[in-house]
């Protein structure tokens, strides 16, 4: 699938999504790494047990180097409208405090699958609910997608694992 086949052309995508916890989503960038790592690697088990075997992320271990090269893979795919990787900070940006994933599929009944995650200590929080509760209506709202698919929320990830894939 390609950016041409599941956004429009002219579309531009969101560059700031306000929460009503005083957090924010943004597109994410290679230079966050030095927030993105420790968020991921505290937080490394459970993020393991959602995204680890579609995924085979986060590894175990995981240097700056290689997370900023994956930033990096994710800047690019945001800019070529292939694929977004939102981060949600504080009001300040001196924490990061979880990922929202949107992603074309290759997989039958939904033309988006739409994820996301906060660090553990953050699990249960009001922000948590917030950003459950933002990400729908935001994507609903402001995203040219027919029929996103909340993988983790409207399936299981082994449900969609299941599903064939259309290639």
């Amino acid at each position: 699938m390609t950016a041409e086949t599941w956004l429009p052309e002219d579309w531009q995508h969101p560059t700031r999504v306000e929460l009503p916890t005083g957090h924010h989503l943004r597109p994410i960038h290679p230079d966050d790494t030095e927030l993105d790592l420790p968020a991921v690697m505290g937080s490394r088990d459970r993020l393991w047990s959602i995204y680890g075997e579609a995924w085979g992320w986060p590894p175990a271990a995981m240097t700056a180097e290689q997370d900023r090269a994956d930033l990096q893979h994710h800047w690019d795919e945001a800019l070529a409208h292939e694929s977004f990787n939102y981060a949600l900070f504080d009001a300040g940006e001196t924490e990061l405090v979880g990922c929202v994933y949107i992603d074309p599929t290759d997989k039958a009944g939904a033309d988006a699958d739409i994820s996301w995650w906060v660090r553990d200590e953050y699990v249960g929080s009001p922000v948590a609910a917030a950003l459950d509760e933002l990400v729908p209506r935001w994507i609903a709202a402001d995203w040219p997608l027919h029929r996103p698919r909340y993988v983790g929320r409207d399936l299981s990830w082994a449900e969609w694992l299941a599903i064939p894939r259309e290639r």
